[in-house]
């Protein structure tokens, strides 16, 4: 480099001719998989204001949406990483097909308790189900894998418990939707440590499976006026432009924060991952009490219900 001055009299750098490029900084791949990591999270936590969004569709008929669309995005990204034979080789085989058919029922499960919760402004128990459910793993872990547990960790269920019983005397019963949402996902993790396939090829897998089920009850909605469990008709699809886009980008909502965890768990120790996961339910909970202006328990306005 050349110190060269200018009119002004003040000096500026020139690169000499043949030079060596100056050397440029380059994230390092665990800094990749926590920036990958933290916008999994961020995806996750924001959730909320899209559910909202689409309040007034039935629940039941968002969750089907959910299972088409992600179905047409997960198929193209396999498609695009020419994955598509990992895919066939997980369905081929029936022990497998039977996992990936009961994974999917937990999943269905935790996403249609979460976008009813958002529905009948029960956000705050929904993040507090995630807040949980790293130490449902714990327990899970210990019953289903025998793993012994750190002491930390068992401290850690102690007041997950005493959080749990807590709630339940502000909330004036069981936090169930928080219980379901904790082990459903608790669940889902178990099921997922006996499949040998990769997250993107897996839930690939779970939501072929869940497709007939969508289409049926999406073709039950439009043309013979199916209504859900709460008496709604449905059936916006087509109808309203804002909620026809809002459906078709649940696939993309559902599959690119799994592929940022995917990109994240190849470069981060799972303890790592487990801290940075926090940032999910801690976002719900803001975006619940803040946005949604729902009350927390023993707040005056949940003691006077």
């Amino acid at each position: 480099m050349l110190a060269v001055p200018d009119r002004g009299g003040h000096f500026f750098q020139v690169r000499k001719r043949g030079a060596e490029p100056m050397p440029q900084k380059v994230l390092s791949e665990p800094a990749k998989g926590v920036l990958a990591m933290l916008g999994a999270c961020t995806v996750w936590g924001l959730s909320p204001i899209y559910y909202k969004l689409l309040a007034d569709v039935p629940p039941l008929e968002v969750l089907s949406h959910r299972t088409l669309w992600s179905f047409v995005t997960f198929a193209l990204v396999l498609l695009a990483q020419k994955r598509l034979g990992e895919f066939l080789v997980l369905l081929a085989n029936r022990r497998n097909m039977l996992l990936v058919l009961f994974a999917g029922l937990m999943i269905s499960l935790n996403w249609f308790v979460f976008i009813l919760s958002i529905q009948i402004d029960r956000a705050v128990e929904a993040s507090l189900g995630y807040y949980i459910f790293p130490l449902v793993a714990v327990v899970l872990g210990i019953l289903v894998f025998g793993e012994r547990p750190l002491r930390l960790q068992l401290l850690a269920v102690g007041l997950a418990v005493a959080a749990v019983l807590v709630l339940t005397m502000g909330l004036g019963a069981a936090p169930w939707i928080s219980l379901i949402l904790a082990g459903s996902f608790g669940t889902y993790g178990v099921i997922k440590k006996f499949l040998s396939a990769g997250p993107v090829v897996s839930v690939t897998a779970e939501v072929t499976v869940l497709l007939p089920l969508a289409l049926v009850w999406l073709f039950g909605v439009h043309f013979w006026g199916w209504s859900g469990f709460d008496g709604r008709v449905g059936g916006v699809f087509g109808h309203d432009a804002l909620e026809t886009l809002l459906l078709v980008l649940a696939g993309g909502i559902t599959a690119g924060p799994l592929v940022l965890f995917s990109y994240a768990a190849r470069r981060l120790r799972l303890g790592t991952i487990g801290v940075i996961q926090y940032l999910n339910p801690t976002l719900q909970f803001l975006i619940a009490t803040l946005m949604f202006a729902e009350p927390t328990p023993y707040s005056p306005n949940l003691i006077g219900r």
